[in-house]
């Protein structure tokens, strides 16, 4: 099995970012931009990846009460993530994404999955501050 993390400091409140995560219509909007998540009956969702061209069965569980998001492969069990939220000094809070790779076929290599995850989360802090500093946000 391998692992990664990454974390960044956004600029709002937790209920906010993690608002901003979980919704399942912009999650394309932080999302690497290979991969594409259509909603089923929550928690089912497929996970279609651009660089293999399959699509792949998976879960994305949403839970607010924690200010966690958690997603994985519904058949395979190949992979599996979270984000979780946590509020920090100020009104800030700092995010983190963890990826954990069952099956090393899956896994991409280190440089591609940090590459990935810091770049998703620089979207994020993006979308994020779109609502905070756009007036009703």
């Amino acid at each position: 099995m391998t692992e990664y993390e990454r974390s960044l400091t956004m600029p709002a409140p937790p209920e906010q970012v993690f608002d901003q995560a979980a919704d399942i219509g912009r999650l394309g909007e932080w999302l690497p931009g290979d991969l594409h998540v259509r909603a089923g009956e929550l928690p089912a969702v497929t996970v279609h990846e651009d660089r293999t061209d399959e699509d792949t069965p998976a879960l994305l569980k949403p839970r607010k009460e924690q200010m966690r998001l958690e997603w994985g492969t519904r058949e395979e069990g190949s992979y599996a993530g979270w984000l979780q939220v946590a509020g920090i000094d100020s009104g800030a809070s700092e995010v983190t994404v963890h990826l954990s790779f069952f099956d090393e076929s899956h896994d991409p290599g280190e440089r591609r999955v940090t590459e990935a995850l810091d770049r998703s989360l620089h979207r994020l802090e993006e979308q994020v501050r779109l609502r905070v500093d756009t007036p009703g946000g």
